[in-house]
């Protein structure tokens, strides 16, 4: 295979996974805290590629690929709801829940109060507060919640929300659209000013309109290259014949 048919169908492979990505936060533009995925493309020289390839032609033996992917954690807008149990951080930092799998971290602040009066999100995990334990209400009045995540009830203090960051964005995976995690274990969780402002949620920064553009842009780019890929195919359709014309 020519090296335009290599970086043409290389190319192409690279836009799949950019349309699979842009697909998952299009879905995801109305969910809570959703942060969006992003690519970093690169290049990639085969060893064989190279060795065959004439060096006059620049770049020859190489393909763009998609290096690795990386989360976006840019503020979302903050949207008044209402609720006095929807909580929203501006700023960085990320809410503290407890799952059956340990400690998970999130933006996404849609609370509610379980039966038993704890505040858990929808999952129902509990929200923890800034020494670990859970926030439950004393009986059916509102919970006051202030910036700095002090939560009381009828001037009863009943904890502290307080949200939590890593020492780099790198050493944080999502799990599933709305949950993250550390992925190095002894990477520690530290304690984050960012104020808290109740009532208020914060929106997915995938904006729909952001996504309908790069969604034409990558279908574009999708185009030419499997124009270029034809163009290649032709090429060496044409050689092989004239190939085949000669040796005759």
């Amino acid at each position: 295979m020519d090296a335009l048919s290599i970086s043409a169908a290389s190319g192409m492979r690279a836009r799949m996974e950019s349309l699979d990505m842009l697909a998952n936060n299009i879905a995801n533009a109305g969910t809570a805290g959703y942060k969006s995925d992003r690519e970093f493309y690169s290049l990639y020289s085969s060893a064989e590629a190279l060795a065959d390839a004439p060096q006059v032609v620049e770049g020859a033996g190489t393909a763009p690929v998609i290096e690795t992917h990386w989360i976006d954690f840019a503020q979302g807008p903050l949207r008044s709801t209402g609720n006095s149990l929807d909580l929203a951080i501006d700023g960085k930092g990320f809410f503290t829940v407890s799952s059956p799998d340990g400690r998970l971290y999130t933006r996404n602040g849609g609370f509610q109060l379980s039966p038993d009066g704890t505040l858990v999100n929808s999952d129902g995990y509990a929200v923890l507060s800034a020494t670990g334990s859970k926030v439950r209400s004393l009986n059916g009045a509102p919970l006051e919640i202030t910036p700095d995540g002090t939560v009381s009830q009828q001037g009863q203090l009943l904890g502290q929300i307080q949200p939590v960051t890593f020492p780099a964005p790198s050493l944080v995976n999502k799990r599933g659209p709305n949950y993250f995690y550390p992925t190095d274990s002894s990477a520690t969780a530290t304690a984050s000013y960012a104020p808290i402002y109740q009532g208020r949620l914060e929106d997915s920064n995938a904006g729909p309109a952001e996504g309908a553009i790069r969604l034409v842009s990558i279908m574009r780019q999708f185009e030419m290259l499997q124009r270029a890929a034809k163009i290649g195919a032709e090429m060496d359709r044409q050689s092989v014949e004239q190939v085949a014309k000669v040796s005759s």
